[in-house]
C-alpha cells in the first residue's frame, strides 16, 4: 500500500477543457464527433467506453500525440494545440509500461531528471520521494525483468509523476494485470492521486474501475459523449439506454407514459410496459408527457425476491410480479436469479447473502417466487443514444 505517512496535498494541476473536438480518420471514420467537456483542476476524471469508442484518441490529442481536425484543447484558459508533447506539462502512463529494460527501477524513475542534468543530490532526493510514494523501496535496484507487472506499473507511474506534471494521463494502465492485482493497484493509484493532488485523466473500458476511483466519468460511444457525471449519477440516473446497459447490469424495457402526477418534489408516473404485460409505477424528478415513449429500467439488486408463499415486505407503490426461477447463479456474496414471468419475459434479480447460509440459498431452481420493487427504485431513461 501507499505510504500513508505522506501528507495529503491540496488539489493542484490545471483544468482541462476539450472544446468541440472532432477527429476523422481515412476521410470518413469519426473517431471523435464534436466532443466537449471540462475536467476540473485536481480531479480524477475517467473516460469510459467500449473498445474503439474514441477515448484513447481523445487522450492522445490531450497529450499531443495526435491532432484534432477541428476544435481545441485548453489547460486552464490557454490553448495547447500548438505545443509539442514535452511542452504541455502532462505525462502519460501507458498500458505497456514503456520501461527501459537495461535500467533499474531507480534509474527508470530518475531518467527524466537526468535529461534535465540536475545535480545528483537533487535527483536522489526526488527519486526517493517517489520510490516511497509507490512503495518500491525494496525493489528500486531491480531491472524490469525482475519486477512483477504491478511493480513495473508503479515504476511507470513514479517516472510519469517525477517531473511534477499538471496533468497525468493514464491509458488503460491496469488492463494487463490480473483481477486481484488490478484492484489492489487501483486503490493505490487513488491514494497516489490524493497525495500528489494533480489532475488525473484515466482511460478505461472497465466500469468497476471507473466507478471505484473517479470523481466524475464521461461515457463515450461511437466518438460521442453520452453522459458526464459522478459515479452515483451515472449508475443511478443513466441518460441513455446504452449508458444504462453499459454500467453494471439492469433490466430495461420500452414503455409508454399513461399518467404523471406531482407528489411533493417528485412525480409519480404510471407507465405501460408491454414486455411485462402490465403497468408499472415509477417516480421521476421531472414531469413526463402522457403518451411519451421512453425506456424503463430497474437494477437487479433493487428487486426483492421471496418464495411465493411468503409476503413481500410492505412498501408504498410496490410493483409485484410472480414467476419461476429459470436459472439461479450462486456467486458467494450473492445469488443472481433469472425469473421467468407468466408471459415468458425474464427478469434479472440479485439477492445479497448477508447472513450465514447453513444449507445454501433458500431459493432454488424451479421455485415459484414473487419479485417486487418500489416505484422510487425504477428510472425512466429519457434520451435516445
Amino acid at each position: 500500500m501507499v505510504d500513508v505517512s505522506l501528507v495529503s496535498t491540496p488539489k493542484k494541476g490545471v483544468s482541462v477543457t476539450v472544446a468541440n473536438v472532432t477527429r476523422v480518420y481515412g476521410g470518413s471514420f469519426k473517431a471523435l464527433d464534436d466532443v466537449s467537456m471540462k475536467i476540473e483542476k485536481g480531479e480524477f476524471f475517467s473516460l469510459l467506453g467500449p473498445s474503439g469508442c474514441g477515448k484513447t484518441t481523445l487522450l492522445r490529442i490531450i497529450a499531443g500525440f495526435d491532432s484534432p481536425d477541428s476544435g481545441d484543447v485548453f489547460f486552464d484558459d490557454k490553448s495547447i494545440l500548438s505545443l509539442p508533447p514535452e511542452k504541455r506539462s502532462s505525462n502519460t502512463v501507458f498500458q505497456t509500461y514503456a520501461l527501459f529494460p537495461h535500467l533499474t527501477a531507480y534509474e527508470n524513475i530518475a531518467f527524466p531528471l537526468r535529461l534535465k542534468k540536475l545535480d545528483e543530490k537533487t535527483v536522489d532526493e526526488r527519486v526517493m520521494k517517489y520510490v516511497r510514494l509507490v512503495q518500491l523501496d525494496e525493489h528500486m535496484h531491480k531491472k524490469p525483468n525482475m519486477l512483477s507487472g504491478g511493480q513495473k506499473q508503479r515504476v511507470a507511474i513514479a517516472r510519469a509523476l517525477i517531473n511534477e506534471p499538471s496533468v497525468l494521463l493514464l491509458d488503460e494502465p491496469l488492463s494487463a494485470l490480473d483481477a486481484k492485482l488490478r484492484q489492489n493497484l487501483l486503490v493505490e493509484l487513488d491514494e497516489i492521486h490524493d497525495k500528489v493532488g494533480v489532475t488525473f485523466i484515466y482511460v478505461t473500458h472497465d466500469q468497476s474501475e471507473a466507478l471505484s476511483v473517479s470523481d466524475r466519468i464521461a461515457i463515450i460511444n461511437h466518438g460521442k459523449v453520452l453522459q458526464i457525471g459522478t459515479p452515483y449519477e451515472i449508475y443511478e440516473a443513466p441518460a441513455t439506454e446504452f449508458v444504462a446497459r453499459f454500467i453494471g447490469e439492469t433490466n430495461i424495457y420500452d414503455c409508454t407514459v399513461l399518467s404523471c402526477e406531482q407528489y411533493g418534489d417528485e412525480y409519480m408516473c404510471l407507465v405501460d410496459v408491454p414486455a411485462l404485460d402490465t403497468k408499472v409505477w415509477v417516480t421521476d424528478w421531472d414531469p413526463q408527457d402522457v403518451g411519451a415513449e421512453l425506456k424503463f429500467t430497474i437494477r437487479p439488486e433493487k428487486i426483492q425476491i421471496v418464495l411465493s408463499d411468503e409476503k413481500v415486505a410492505h412498501m408504498d407503490h410496490l410493483n409485484v410480479f410472480k414467476g419461476i426461477v429459470d436459472e439461479p447463479v450462486y456467486s458467494g456474496f450473492q445469488s443472481k436469479f433469472y425469473v421467468k414471468l407468466a408471459n415468458g419475459e425474464t427478469v434479472k434479480v440479485f439477492k445479497q447473502h448477508s447472513t450465514f447460509l447453513d444449507d445454501g440459498p433458500e431459493i432454488e431452481w424451479k421455485d415459484s417466487v414473487s419479485i417486487a420493487w418500489r416505484a422510487v427504485d425504477g428510472y425512466l431513461v429519457k434520451e435516445k443514444d
